[in-house]
């Protein structure tokens, strides 16, 4: 399922040549990988501090 999305973005950025949503797609994917990562672990509260 995640694959299908990830080529359907894909496909999209190449036929609208819409590359400015690369790099905010990326760094919501990534804002939300340290969300989940860090939730529950001894480096949350250094996480907060961040922001």
């Amino acid at each position: 399922m995640g694959i299908g999305i990830i080529k359907e973005f894909w496909g999209f950025l190449l036929e609208r040549k819409k590359w400015w949503l690369l790099p905010i797609v990326i760094m919501l994917v990534l804002l939300g990988l340290l969300i989940i990562f860090t939730e529950g672990s001894a480096i949350a509260p250094f996480i907060y501090t961040l922001f």
